[in-house]
């Protein structure tokens, strides 16, 4: 592998990049799913300073400490790690030069079953090795995510709840009268006994899912009570705040990481030597 190597984790909702040198996570951003068409336009970036202008979105620069010698033919393009659990984009990635896709059985966590994401696996194989197992990740995007592993590396289980931002979404539109929110217009706790229809939504998701949170991390240290536990996910500031105010000494102990997975990649890919 060469010393700049770009690492991709496809999302329900967004692409997930971060550029490497070496063991160092460089920079990291999210774009947009992208078309196939414009797939196959990034492999003709002649440098790696136009890839990354290519994939990184409009207001945000990246420069890499090597993008002085950034390979020069399109055949030379960084590596990319392609880690996936939207089916259709991991095809169409494919036709980017020199990608590697990873897949569960390269994870070395034990005793995984088949169909668990390899989002999840990821996250909890990087938290665990930075951190040390136990180890519980909770994932805090689109889907609400609980995967845990014990002291040997070997998977205890988990859970898959919907998100906030999916449990307003489902209201706003598998409903008659009930109005779609909108998760950038709910900062603060909303009262818990509301006396109207928006706050009454607010609280209802809120803290239903926060408390499920809460039980979750509590059923966690039952089993493990020096067990870790690490958040990432587009909401997880959101609920960090949150849980905050109603359980300090919760979020006292957790760790708040929003590259959990790419730091599972990099333990796949450093290992290959």
């Amino acid at each position: 592998m060469g010393e700049i190597w770009l690492a991709l984790e496809i999302g329900n909702s967004r692409l997930h990049w971060a550029l490497f040198i070496g063991k160092k996570l460089y920079s990291a951003w999210d774009s947009n799913h992208l078309a196939e068409s414009a797939i196959q336009q990034l492999a003709k970036c002649q440098t790696l300073d136009h890839l990354l202008q290519a994939i990184s979105p409009p207001h945000q620069k990246i420069r890499g400490e090597n993008t002085s010698s950034s390979p020069s033919s399109p055949s030379s393009l960084p590596p990319l790690l392609l880690a996936s659990v939207v089916p259709s984009q991991t095809a169409i990635w494919q036709t980017y030069p020199n990608t590697r896709v990873i897949t569960l059985e390269q994870v070395p966590l034990k005793s995984v079953y088949p169909t668990l994401g390899i989002d999840r696996a990821l996250a909890l194989w990087g938290a665990g090795k930075t951190w040390g197992f136990p180890m519980l990740v909770i994932d805090a995007g689109t889907a609400l995510n609980f995967t845990g592993a014990d002291a040997n590396e070997s998977l205890v289980g988990g859970a898959i709840l919907p998100g906030l931002g999916l449990q307003f979404a489902s209201l706003g539109q598998q409903t008659g009268q009930l109005p779609l929110l909108e998760m950038q217009n709910i900062a603060s706790l909303p009262p818990r006994f509301a006396l109207n229809t928006i706050e009454a939504i607010k609280s209802g998701v809120i803290y239903t899912v926060l408390a499920g949170i809460k039980d979750y991390i509590e059923a966690w240290w039952n089993l493990f009570p020096d067990g870790k536990i690490a958040i990432k996910g587009g909401d997880r500031t959101l609920l960090v705040n949150y849980l905050q105010v109603l359980y300090p000494e919760i979020a006292a102990r957790w760790i708040v990481e929003p590259n959990l997975i790419f730091w599972g990649m990099r333990e796949i890919v450093m290992g290959d030597g």
